[in-house]
């Protein structure tokens, strides 16, 4: 990298997942937007095509008077190439295919184990991590070989397990994971605060918080906007409009299944005291099954959905006709994305310094009462060639209680994976809150011998 004129060029961003028909354009629209840094993007990704497809895409901003980043998309077909130089290294890569995913969502529902989302918690989640994480083994041995002073980014699920992979195979890694989950309950915390016209909050990042969990189950413990604590703001609110639960946008959809009321989220607010920070798609899965999760009928009564696999192949098809479109010459539209990977990556070059919630070991004990090898998020403080976890304090013990069973799952899911232990993932799926007392040991154990079997070409420890 060459700090020239008050920008930082000949930067090489190495993406893992390069052919991606989604977050690849999210990460052009940001690159292209910002003034300040330029380079190459290496593509790499098992799918040359897909890769392919992207590189015409993101060559294509070169020319357009609307862009002000440069960048070169280039494909490389090897993880040595793709690496070597590498000054950031973005990790989205999906583990297998929406077949196996399949198997991940719906395989469980015949033991009536229903899943929202599939891919963080539940055996959904587990069965997901024992793909990725002998991937993810390959990628921090090919960081060490090739680029071991690179800033890593990793964006895949399940995260917590992604991240602590990382660390297990390369433990002078750089690396963080980063969840815009957190973003969505700032803005529900902007949107109830200007409908009650307490204030008028134009930019979410302007409700400050304190952030502390891990992905897909944070908390925040604190949450205000220029001196006002909004904890009895969203108290009030959650008293009067329960039952209607609060929609960020113009009007809530009960068939699109990535929606909700946030109610879930209140609903925890009165359990708990703190503020769940993550979509109720993604905090249902960490609580016992026979709650939220029940059955179809009483997730239709909380006001969230169950997205199958089928909409995401029928989503596929439709990623694949735009990339055929952009690729073809359709201009990419750069709009905001609301993501904050390029401003992080701006920070670590020195370029501005920033506070933003991502996913890092416990080793500085941000988290006061959580392992040293658990995987947590908080804020952390970037600035250059440096990522510094906030201290967030303590979990209260009953949500510390909530979380542990996932933290000791991490190790167990970690552990299975490696080793191709059977045993060690049938206690996985025995201590999964999902599963446990909803179903028998050995009806457990049926389910992960059948998930394997179902997912077995990506499982190669198991063979």
């Amino acid at each position: 990298m060459n700090y020239v004129d008050g920008k930082m060029k000949d930067i090489k961003l190495t993406y893992i997942g390069g052919g991606s028909r989604g977050w690849a354009w999210t990460l052009m629209t940001d690159l292209a937007k910002c003034e300040d840094l330029s380079g190459e993007v290496a593509l790499y990704d098992i799918d040359m095509a897909a890769a392919k497809a992207n590189e015409a895409i993101g060559n294509a901003l070169k020319n357009r008077k609307d862009v002000v980043g440069v960048w070169d998309y280039k494909v490389y077909d090897s993880l040595e190439t793709a690496l070597t130089g590498a000054d950031f290294v973005v990790i989205s890569i999906l583990p297998g295919t929406f077949d196996e995913m399949e198997v991940d969502v719906h395989c469980p529902e015949r033991l009536g184990v229903y899943q929202s989302v599939g891919d963080t918690a539940g055996p959904g989640g587990i069965m997901r991590a024992q793909r990725t994480i002998p991937m993810f083994i390959e990628i921090a041995e090919g960081i060490k070989r090739y680029c071991p002073d690179a800033w890593v980014i990793n964006y895949t699920n399940p995260m917590s397990v992604c991240v602590k992979t990382l660390y297990y195979a390369f433990p002078q890694i750089k690396a963080f994971g980063c969840c815009h989950e957190v973003f969505g309950t700032q803005k529900v915390l902007r949107g109830i605060v200007n409908k009650t016209g307490i204030a008028n909050v134009e930019n979410f990042h302007d409700i400050k918080i304190n952030v502390l969990g891990i992905n897909h189950f944070t908390w925040f413990d604190a949450a205000s906007y220029k001196g006002i604590d909004l904890f009895p703001v969203y108290r009030k609110y959650i008293e009067e409009h329960f039952d209607e639960g609060f929609f960020v946008g113009e009007k809530y959809d009960p068939n699109n299944t990535f929606e909700c009321l946030n109610r879930v989220k209140f609903d925890l607010f009165m359990k708990y005291g703190l503020i769940a920070a993550a979509g109720d798609r993604h905090l249902v899965e960490f609580m016992p099954g026979n709650l939220y999760l029940k059955d179809p009928e009483t997730v239709k009564s909380w006001n969230f959905g169950l997205t199958t696999v089928k909409w995401r192949k029928e989503d596929l098809k439709r990623r694949l006709e735009k990339s055929k479109e952009l690729a073809g010459g359709k201009p990419l539209e750069l709009k905001d994305t609301g993501e904050e990977g390029v401003m992080l990556i701006r920070a670590l070059c020195g370029l501005c310094d920033l506070i933003s919630n991502v996913n890092l070991p416990n080793t500085a004990k941000q988290i006061e009462n959580l392992p040293e090898t658990a995987v947590v998020e908080t804020n952390a403080y970037f600035s250059r060639n440096s990522v510094r976890p906030v201290h967030a304090g303590a979990l209260p013990d009953n949500i510390r209680t909530l979380v542990m069973p996932h933290v000791d799952n991490h190790e167990r899911t970690l552990k299975a994976a490696v080793n191709g232990d059977r045993n060690m993932l049938y206690e996985a799926f025995k201590h999964d809150p999902l599963l446990r007392g909803r179903i028998s040991e050995a009806s457990a154990q049926k389910l992960a011998d059948d998930m394997i079997e179902g997912t077995k070409q990506y499982l190669p420890n198991y063979r």
